[in-house]
């Protein structure tokens, strides 16, 4: 599978804001068969219609431009209680929420934090864990997500 998600993210980026709805992030799994998933997002929420609208326009894009080669099942989605972060904007629009961050290399000997978004400074992530403030420089991390708050209440 030759293909990036930072060129599909480019692909679809444009078209899918004129439709009204944000890319969140694009992932582009390979288990038994490809999936590509995308996670949408709307001011009032996003519902299956939404999903529908954002995988028609996708499916065209995609289908001209091929950037999956063989064959794939295209997932859309809106991005859920634990939605990734993967932008400055993202981490600045949730903060006081918590989040679990995993880096690409240790950092303090630790690739896993979890602990609250307190802000982003130039290129920084700022984070409060067990009452400290760290520093993780945006480029490290691999993947974050929130914590939903519903799932340390019990619920499920």
């Amino acid at each position: 599978m030759v293909a990036s998600v930072q060129k599909i993210e480019e692909l679809l980026q444009s078209g899918v804001e004129s439709l009204g709805y944000e890319l969140v992030c694009v992932e582009l799994l390979q288990h038994r068969h490809a999936v590509l998933r995308l996670y949408v997002d709307a001011p009032d929420g996003i519902g299956i219609e939404d999903c529908e609208a954002v995988s028609r326009y996708a499916s065209g894009v995609l289908d001209v431009n091929d950037p999956v080669a063989g064959n794939y099942v295209l997932e859309v989605s809106s991005p859920g209680a634990d939605r990734p972060l993967v932008t400055a904007e993202h981490y600045l629009r949730y903060r006081g929420e918590e989040a679990r961050v995993q880096l690409r290399r240790p950092l303090g000997g630790s690739k896993n934090f979890r602990g609250v978004i307190v802000d982003i400074v130039d290129d920084d992530l700022l984070l409060e864990v067990d009452g400290e403030k760290i520093t993780l420089p945006l480029p490290l991390i691999r993947r974050a997500r929130l914590v939903p708050s519903f799932f340390e209440a019990g619920v499920h």
